[in-house]
């Protein structure tokens, strides 16, 4: 904290208001940038820090990890001296196991000011095959203006811009905060937060609030700042297909004898049309989006090949928002390396299905199988394996939250924030709602179309990520003069 700041020179202005009435006072935004470009160096320094902890939740990687990476958050946490607590939790998954370390940080709220939890996650994916990245993964590099590495975008700048909001707003108020202040960092959402559930419910009332903040989204562009309001839901089930009971070889009885590769192509070219357009019977697709996303920036940040032509017809937005969508990720068969001459009896598929907002994952599971069990080919034996599930989501955009986000995010970029869907899940969303039935839900985040979440190369553009922490404040700041 530099002199002035200690000495408290920033001229906040502050009104008592309901959540009915609140709204952004223009005039404390030049106040609150003034605090927020001050940190930013040392936010960017912690990111960093945080990025060379390679935690990952999945079982073929060192727990350790993990630890350390909850380890870390914890102490940045309680060197603020804000909280009333902050621990390291677990909650058990539904089938017994030890979920992953979640950090919660909780402040209870003072003179009848609400309470706001803000969640991140503290796990990584993996980073993939280190050839594909042009810097090491877990190595922190700054070009160009984007800091590299595997969480600097997914989703450790949502745990900084969390933090750095809640130093800014500490330093615009001199320590003096009504507000209540939780935070729930978990770690195992990349694995797709199997203790989620049963840790909401262990840990219900300290992390009740009004109003959740969840920071693990992106942005229209690194201009145009997003709410997400919508969220596709996830299906994704494995299928084998059987057709012998031993491998027999191809040329005797190649062309009378229909092999288990076949098969599956046959059956899984079925799930599309002629255009791309998914071919299930019974799928869902939620309204029409009035957003424009051009051919030309699909193909730029998408990194569609020349020639190679986009799938579906209709608007791309909502082929990527607001319907369905199927992509098989994944095949059990043998490799090109290993192959001889000889009929496969068996194969196994993992299908991945993304379900509009409006549908349910249960109805859209059985339109699925319907389909393939109708579109199997030949007689061929069709059986069903492990099933993950994820609802959709969608959140209104007449609350006083979303209305003070908005605001703040038109403030902070100086370009009108617009509301987004994202084609991807963010499943344990569901569980928020179903939770914490009276919280109003803003999902943020810091991302961009070119962050590539997830791939070779991730990345955030750090700009966007101090405009997030100007606009998570401002919303801080306003709630904390709220009466409930």
């Amino acid at each position: 904290m530099s002199r002035d700041q200690s000495e408290n020179d920033f001229k906040i202005t502050r009104m008592t208001t309901t959540p009915e009435a609140v709204s952004l006072n223009p005039e404390n935004v030049p106040v609150v940038r003034e605090i927020v470009d001050s940190m930013f160096p040392s936010a960017v320094a912690e990111l960093g820090r945080l990025v060379r902890i390679p935690g990952i939740a999945w079982d073929a990687f060192d727990a350790n990890n993990l630890e350390l990476s909850a380890a870390a958050v914890a102490k940045l946490l309680e060197d603020l001296a804000l909280f009333d607590t902050v621990e390291i939790r677990r909650a058990s998954t539904p089938e017994g196991k030890a979920g992953a370390p979640a950090v919660v940080a909780t402040r209870a709220a003072r003179n009848g000011r609400p309470t706001v939890l803000l969640y991140a996650h503290h796990d990584v994916q993996p980073p993939g095959d280190d050839d594909q990245w042009q810097t090491p993964p877990f190595q922190p590099t700054l070009i160009d203006g984007r800091l590299y590495g595997r969480g600097a975008a997914d989703d450790k700048a949502g745990i900084i811009a969390h933090l750095t909001a809640i130093k800014a707003l500490a330093i615009a108020l001199n320590g003096d905060i009504d507000l209540g202040i939780n935070l729930f960092i978990e770690g195992e959402e990349e694995a797709g937060s199997p203790s989620f559930r049963n840790f909401l419910e262990e840990n219900r009332a300290d992390l009740a609030a009004d109003l959740i903040v969840v920071a693990d989204s992106a942005n229209w562009s690194t201009d145009v700042p997003a709410l997400t309001t919508s969220l596709r839901g996830l299906v994704s089930q494995v299928v084998e297909i059987r057709t012998l009971d031993h491998a027999v070889h191809s040329g005797m009885f190649g062309g009378a004898v229909p092999d288990a590769m076949t098969a599956m192509l046959k059956l899984l070219a079925s799930l599309h049309d002629e255009h791309g357009n998914v071919a299930v019977a019974g799928l869902h697709s939620a309204p029409a989006s009035n957003l424009d996303y051009s051919e030309d920036a699909l193909r730029a940040d998408s990194g569609l090949l020349d020639g190679v032509s986009q799938i579906g017809t209709g608007n791309i937005v909502d082929k990527i928002w607001n319907r369905p969508a199927i992509t098989v990720i994944g095949m059990d068969a043998q490799t090109v390396a290993l192959s001889s001459n000889t009929l496969l009896p068996s194969v196994r598929a993992k299908i991945s299905m993304r379900i509009a907002p409006g549908d349910t994952p249960e109805s859209a599971l059985e339109s699925l199988r319907k389909h393939l069990m109708d579109h199997t080919p030949w007689g061929a034996k069709l059986t069903f394996g492990e099933v993950e599930l994820g609802k959709p989501h969608s959140s209104p955009s007449d609350t006083w939250s979303h209305r003070l986000a908005s605001q703040a995010l038109s403030a902070s970029f100086g370009t009108e924030s617009v509301n987004i869907g994202i084609g991807g899940s963010i499943p344990f969303i569901a569980d928020l709602v179903e939770v914490f039935p009276k919280a109003q839900i803003l999902v943020t985040g810091v991302e961009d179309p070119d962050s590539r979440a997830h791939s070779p190369n991730e990345s955030l553009h750090l700009d966007t990520l101090r405009r997030a922490i100007l606009a998570e404040t401002l919303v801080l700041l306003e709630a904390n003069d709220i009466l409930n």
